[in-house]
């Protein structure tokens, strides 16, 4: 049975945003190049668990970001979490990339590189260990963190899940 994925309104969340790459784009024409830029973002609101990515183009830098911020703000995803880290390890994959998110301990921090940092941090997460594998191509890297992100299960639905409560697991 497919789930239902509820349009989160982007206009009642504080959302931050964090521009992971900003890529310049050239396209050869008859008459010379044109240039262009291209930017990924990830907006996101910490206190709420909120968090959406995006891409932008345009002919200037702060055009394509706030581009990227628009497409971002459509596609938020609500995030299940413990306190201040994630509930159990997870593994997102996407395209030739691979990235594995692992519950810490309370003082532990964001350990992560760049794409996936800019997810974690924007989410909310603030104990976390990740480990990129595979490609280190920003949108593929942040297309597989949001795997791993939507894969992450709260305690009441597996106990639901498994016909338990909550305190048995």
């Amino acid at each position: 049975m497919p789930t239902i994925i509820k349009k989160l309104d982007a206009a009642s969340y504080q959302l931050k945003d964090q521009v992971v790459a900003i890529n310049r784009v050239t396209k050869v024409v008859k008459g010379g190049k044109n240039l262009s830029f291209a930017a990924l973002v990830v907006v996101g609101d910490p206190s709420s668990a909120v968090v959406g990515y995006g891409s932008g183009k345009a002919k200037e830098v702060p055009q394509a970001i706030r581009k990227g911020i628009e497409s971002a703000k459509k596609n938020l995803m609500r995030i299940n979490l413990t306190q201040t880290s994630i509930p159990h390890i997870v593994l997102g994959r996407f395209g030739s990339g691979m990235v594995l998110l692992k519950p810490a301990p309370e003082g532990t921090g964001v350990i992560a590189g760049g794409a996936v940092r800019a997810v974690m941090t924007s989410a909310g997460i603030q104990n976390v260990l990740t480990k990129s594998i595979g490609t280190t191509n920003p949108h593929n890297v942040i297309k597989a963190t949001f795997d791993a992100l939507k894969k992450l299960k709260n305690r009441a639905d597996v106990a639901a899940m498994r016909g338990k409560t909550a305190e048995e697991l």
